[in-house]
């Protein structure tokens, strides 16, 4: 194992392009931390600290396009990582390289619990873990393995929420409560402050094989529900009720503070790094040993909660004309009010209405929550909008509020307003107006835990096939009497109900029409989308596991295998 008395966590390869890389990692205390890639100049920072805790962010430069450089993590001179006793490869930059077809894995929903046989028996195989073990070709190929022979790595790997369950804890995490507060204090077993956070992101990527993944495989990230609370801004009266709780103000600073440290500083380029006022701010007392950053970022993550307007969590990535990327966050930049729902608040919305462009074979439009549920389910989520808005009367109200929050009826389709936005720009990119018309444009999503390809009907004049790709969850799958349920409700109960309750609150018809192509299903998988020229292929894999084989080594079969356009 690697040094954990200087290297508590890490390294994580994290913003990667086609001549820089950013490397994060955690320390036992403050340091100097040093990289050095083969070939290149060391680069060097020194760590900063928020709340006792200590990190660095190391940013390589000079780079070659699709080149791979293995590296070296120092701790004030000593060499931390590799660790020098495992089996697992060397830990390599691999730069982008916009000429080489890309390959993004993406995936959202995995809980922190043991890869024995409990854990498997609770959560199933980590389809996550099993992916790495099949790119460090410590597994061999299953009789359906994804590629031939050994698998081309992705270039990049996209997390789409809920990398950590600040409200569903395993006994490991209540453990570490436990001997801070005891379960018996609000909040119970669930997470209370930004101390108990950074204890939930060490479960997180702690373990050995999952470990090398993220130093090796560059990783974006955004956030959704669990990673603050479930149902995390549903409604105004989901919020006040939080905020009328004791221990809420500390879990969503706590939290909001962590993501930016954990997940979102290393989504950022160099250059947003350096317009980013929270970066800037620490990186002006970087002369100053034991200066705190945790009340700068305390303070800023109380101000991103209040006013979601203050900050931006949404980030795009250009990938050379082959494809653009655009995270859009679905969580903090909502607008709650009873009468002018939105999932996007005004400033939001229009940097979205900014990215949504052609002149790119493929856009791929990344958000935690499917932008197209089953059609039924999202004609029942717009109903419920409406009858918490009045739709059927101002006495049905209360109920319909009720009803959102009980059944999570809060996904893009229960906020029309966003929901019919965004539609209307898709359309336009897709007719060509805004440049280009891409081949596809693909929204990613997960959340819902199961995976499912759906696509829009062909509509005049639109020249880019539409399609929603879901990939959830990577561990945490639903009870199997869950996932008939789920199949049931959404494809099919909900599909008459839905038609029939929405035009009784006279909820206008969505802009185009969809159909499932693929799916649902219900294993643990992550996902990988390829570029071929103008077609996609998109592939879902899992974990499995045979009688007699090593629990800890999994092997990586594949799911579902769809090609569109070509």
């Amino acid at each position: 194992m690697p040094d954990d008395s200087r290297l508590l966590l890490g390294p994580l390869l994290r913003h990667v392009d086609q001549t820089s890389a950013s490397v994060w990692v955690e320390t036992a205390g403050a340091a100097r931390v040093r990289v050095t890639a083969d070939g290149l100049q060391p680069a060097e920072t020194v760590t900063f600290g928020v709340h006792g805790h200590h990190y660095a962010l190391v940013c390589l430069d000079g780079l070659e396009p699709g080149q791979r450089y293995a590296y070296t993590v120092e701790v004030d001179g000593q060499v931390v990582w590799p660790d020098p006793g495992s089996d697992l490869p060397p830990s390599v930059v691999p730069t982008l390289d916009h000429a080489k077809p890309l390959r993004l894995a993406y995936g959202s929903c995995r809980t922190s619990v043991a890869h024995d046989e409990a854990g498997n028996a609770t959560h199933g195989i980590d389809a996550l873990r099993a992916y790495a073990l099949r790119m460090a070709g410590l597994t061999d190929p299953a009789g359906d393995d994804p590629d031939e022979g050994r698998p081309r790595w992705p270039d990049l790997v996209v997390f789409l929420g809920d990398q950590v369950y600040a409200d569903e804890t395993t006994a490991e995490m209540q453990a570490f409560i436990e001997e801070r507060r005891g379960l018996d204090e609000p909040p119970g077993k669930e997470l209370k402050d930004y101390e108990e956070y950074a204890h939930l992101y060490r479960l997180a990527w702690s373990d050995p094989v999952n470990r090398w993944l993220l130093s090796t495989l560059p990783s974006l990230m955004i956030f959704d529900d669990h990673d603050i609370r479930d149902d995390w801004n549903t409604s105004r009266a989901w919020k006040d009720e939080m905020e009328a709780t004791e221990w809420w103000h500390d879990r969503v600073v706590g939290g909001l503070a962590s993501y930016w440290v954990y997940q979102h500083l290393g989504n950022l380029s160099p250059a947003e790094r350096a317009a980013d006022p929270v970066w800037s701010e620490i990186l002006a007392h970087a002369d100053e040993p034991g200066w705190d950053a945790g009340p700068l970022l305390d303070a800023f993550a109380e101000r991103a909660d209040q006013e979601p307007t203050s900050y931006r969590w949404s980030y795009a990535r250009d990938l050379g004309t082959q494809a653009r990327l655009v995270v859009i966050d679905s969580r903090a930049a909502r607008v709650l009010e009873p009468d002018h729902r939105n999932l996007l608040d005004p400033d939001e919305l229009a940097w979205v209405d900014e990215q949504l462009r052609g002149d790119v074979d493929h856009l791929l439009v990344a958000t935690s929550l499917p932008f197209l549920l089953a059609p039924g389910l999202h004609y029942v989520e717009a109903f419920s909008e409406a009858l918490a808005g009045g739709g059927w009367g101002q006495r049905l109200r209360g109920f319909g509020e009720k009803v959102r929050q009980t059944v999570d009826l809060e996904h893009w389709a229960a906020f029309q307003a966003g929901f019919s936005a965004v539609a209307a720009m898709v359309l336009e990119v897709g007719r060509g107006e805004r440049g280009r018309a891409p081949a596809t444009i693909t929204f990613l999503s997960g959340d819902v835990h199961h995976s499912y390809l759906s696509a829009v009907r062909p509509l005049p004049g639109v020249h880019s096939r539409i399609m929603q790709a879901v990939c959830s969850p990577i561990r945490n799958p639903l009870p199997r009497k869950m996932r008939f349920a789920t199949a049931a409700l959404s494809y099919g109960v909900a599909g008459p109900l839905g038609h029939v309750v929405a035009r009784s609150a006279k909820v206008p018809d969505a802009p185009f029409e969809w159909r499932l192509v693929e799916g649902p299903w219900f294993d643990n998988n992550l996902a990988t989308l390829e570029v071929h020229g103008d077609a996609l292929r998109l592939w879902w894999a899992t974990g499995k596991l045979k009688r007699g084989e090593d629990v800890y080594r999994p092997r990586l079969v594949r799911v579902a295998d769809v090609k569109v356009g070509g």
